[in-house]
């Protein structure tokens, strides 16, 4: 008994300030097709997303902890993100819990846990299609509050004109749930322009239900067979890494060939 109030302890500290807690854990990609035909995840039975992020050929703000996003979701609401990994949630001013779908979470795995505090907005269908032509910039996809919210986080506004659209990456999204785990399951599958995938399964419970749900998932995983992957991906890395390594590609070509003598 003293271990579990020592470990319930351990966790009330960790996610302090926090709502809920996601458990989360990369499926090898070996699994992938395995853990699809599963649970029967087909493109007939998904969510589609389209997730565009927005930062520097060098993730200039990916590295100070800042992801700025929008997701076209594919028959539902479109909407724009800020978010910032890690925080200190007693240094998030309380005003932005007002609004709907501002959040402070503990993202949980094997290895760690880190809190975040993000803040959605909802996009007109179309704006951001028209921001990837360029008919718009990037700041039309989010609201003078995310913008003040960013502010005050970051101690200033990065100039998003200046910031490149990284994606599109597509997402495919599904809710299903296993007699064998309490708590119902998320399964996401990331597909990159190179065809790379990456999946990833998690579950999302009250922060004060942690110790139990870390534990239990941890041990679903185990028992239906899943290896999780060692290396833990973190899929937005996964993702911009590649987008802005391309961009970086493209710009040293080009400079090369500015470099070259005329002939």
């Amino acid at each position: 008994m003293e271990g579990g109030v020592h470990t319930m302890g351990r966790y009330a500290r960790l996610l302090e300030g926090a709502e809920a807690i996601e458990i989360k854990a990369t499926v090898p990609r070996k699994q992938i097709r395995t853990a699809l035909a599963r649970y029967g995840l087909t493109q007939k039975n998904d969510e589609e997303r389209f997730i565009y992020f927005f930062d520097t050929p060098r993730l200039d703000l990916l590295k100070a902890g800042i992801i700025a996003r929008a997701r076209r979701i594919v028959g539902d609401e479109h909407d724009s993100t800020i978010k910032f990994r890690p925080v200190d949630a007693a240094k998030v001013a309380k005003k932005w819990r007002k609004y709907r779908d501002f959040k402070i979470e503990a993202d949980a795995s094997e290895k760690s846990i880190v809190k975040s505090a993000s803040f959605s907005m909802p996009v007109a269908k179309g704006l951001i299609k028209r921001v990837v032509a360029g008919e718009n910039g990037i700041a039309a996809l989010f609201t003078e509050e995310q913008e003040a919210f960013l502010a005050e986080m970051a101690g200033s506004v990065p100039d998003l004109a200046k910031l490149s659209i990284l994606g599109p990456l597509m997402a495919q999204r599904w809710d299903f749930e296993d007699p064998a785990c309490p708590w119902p399951i998320t399964a996401e599958l990331w597909t990159r322009a190179d065809r790379a995938t990456l999946m990833e399964v998690s579950v999302k419970a009250p922060a004060i239900q942690a110790a139990a749900v870390m534990a239990g998932f941890m041990a679903f995983l185990g028992e239906v067979g899943a290896e999780r992957d060692a290396k833990q991906q973190a899929k937005t890395y996964w993702a911009l890494d590649h987008y802005a390594g391309r961009l970086r590609s493209k710009a040293a070509s080009r400079a090369r060939l500015r470099g070259k003598p005329k002939r």
